[in-house]
């Protein structure tokens, strides 16, 4: 046990797991995200370390089926109820005034189930899009004009831990800087300590750079963008870290599916979660673009949008992973880096409101040395704090002090520099309450400067496509009582 491992252990002994691949091979077969592979880990370890592979494989054989036709057999042939941990689709059908859901993994469709009002009066969590949960389900059978559905009669939200945000910031003071840092990329599910020199985690700068992908889990309505090469693991962030996020993997984006569908009354995906990843962006296909691209500009500037007579909000991000050839040398082939964006996002009015740009192409390729081995803090605690954090106001004041902004600046380079600093404020130092906690070389070093880089790069690109916009941005420094 290194020292950083027993530092986890201690400072966060019912939150943190042990974790090595052969441990996790249990799960082979079974496509689940990491945070319930976590959550059945800890519950099937004893104070010893040692797990129980059986209790827990007997756990997932009859919580977690596999097979999609076994579910819908056991539910109408042998009407019985099922208990199951799954992932679900919520809809709402104004037309036909119910609630439904699908499991999309066990084949059962929008019109196959069916949540009665009683358990949605109970349960707020059950509103349109994607719910994690232990449900009971049973079969009803055919009535009259009414067809065959499976009704959903119990639901326990798939929310283990209760977090304690002052507990987190109390726990952190005990970590310095670089090693709280190692403890943010084993919680990402990476070695931290492999430091080969061009294949692992050789520099600080590098460390950074990758956890620069967690800044839009604990900023509201903060908007990034990620070119890089295949293999550097960005999908695997975005969809297995936190069930507050929805990824889009290729197909169609529609403003009914993202933003409101006017025919069913229904808000879309983008108020129902804390960031919306849109990955393989250049495979993604857009329906009536011109609308809503419209839409999404207003969107992604104030967080609110308009559609017909229904008026949205949300504090939402939106990531866009994408893809970008390199040349020999590992750089990118032209530098012009939106080339490959699909013609949607080659609007400079759009490009601009997003905040920052993450040089995906620095990162390293995930190798089996990346692949941890250690103590971390258990990915669904963990993401209950990211997405705890974004609701935390004291970082961006905090920020907001520490900064001089230039007269005359431009008011979407301040806000982009501002919501960055305090994504990674927030990141880094969440112990800090007040200016005079903090030391002002380090959020300049590790909060200010990577701000201004991620924004500079958005910025230079942009004026690539369209020469009306400057490549410059404000000359933000901290205030001059900040003691450097």
């Amino acid at each position: 046990m290194t020292t950083l491992d027993a530092k986890i252990k201690e400072h966060f002994p019912e939150e943190s797991i042990y974790k090595s691949p052969d441990r996790y091979n249990v799960f082979s077969g079974k496509i689940l995200p990491s945070f319930i592979k976590d959550w059945l880990i800890k519950r099937y370890t004893n104070s010893n370390g040692n797990l129980d592979s059986n209790a827990l494989l007997n756990f997932m054989e009859e919580h977690i089926p596999l097979q999609k036709n076994n579910l819908k057999s056991k539910l109408r042939t042998h009407r019985e109820e099922m208990t199951i941990l799954t992932r679900f689709i919520v809809e709402n059908d104004i037309r036909n005034d119910v609630l439904k859901f699908s499991i999309p993994d066990l084949g059962i469709k929008p019109n196959e189930g069916r949540i009665p009002d009683y358990i949605a009066k109970k349960h707020p969590e059950l509103k349109d899009g994607e719910v994690w949960g232990v449900i009971s389900l049973v079969y009803i059978p055919p009535l009259e004009k009414e067809k065959g559905v499976v009704e959903l009669i119990k639901f326990k939200p798939f929310k283990p831990y209760e977090v304690d945000l002052e507990y987190f910031k109390n726990a952190r003071s005990n970590f310095s800087l670089e090693e709280w840092i190692d403890v943010l990329i084993r919680a990402m599910e990476y070695n931290p300590d492999f430091n080969e020199i061009g294949k692992g985690f050789d520099s600080l700068t590098k460390k950074l750079l990758f956890i620069s992908r967690l800044l839009v889990f604990v900023e509201p309505n903060l908007n990034v963008m990620e070119l890089a090469p295949k293999g550097t693991g960005k999908s695997y962030i975005f969809g297995n870290i936190s069930k507050y996020g929805w990824m889009f993997s290729g197909g169609v984006v529609s403003r009914a599916k993202l933003l409101y569908d006017i025919q069913k009354k229904t808000s879309g995906i983008i108020e129902n979660y804390d960031f919306v990843t849109m990955d393989e962006i250049e495979t993604i296909k857009f329906s009536n673009e011109n609308e809503l691209q419209g839409a999404l500009k207003n969107y992604l500037e104030s967080g609110k949008f308009s559609i017909a007579n229904y008026n949205g909000i949300s504090s939402a991000g939106l990531m866009l992973l994408g893809n970008i050839p390199l040349s020999s040398s590992n750089q990118p082939i032209s530098n012009r880096y939106f080339t490959n964006l699909p013609s949607f996002f080659q609007s400079s009015a759009l490009l601009d409101r997003f905040h920052g740009f993450i040089e995906g192409w620095k990162l390293i390729r995930i190798n089996e040395d990346l692949i941890l081995k250690g103590q971390t803090l258990n990915v669904e605690y963990f993401s209950e704090i990211l997405h705890s954090l974004r609701n935390e106001s004291i970082y961006s004041y905090i920020v907001g002090k520490l900064i001089k902004i230039p007269k005359g600046s431009d008011t979407r380079d301040v806000k982009a520099v501002i919501r960055l600093s305090t994504a990674y404020l927030k990141l880094l130092f969440p112990h800090i309450t007040s200016i005079s906690d903090i030391n002002k070389n380090e959020f300049y070093k590790f909060c200010l400067i990577p701000a201004l880089e991620k924004r500079r790069i958005i910025k230079r690109q942009i004026s690539l496509i369209d020469s009306e916009f400057d490549e410059n941005i404000p000359d933000i420094k901290l205030n001059d009582y900040a003691d450097m």
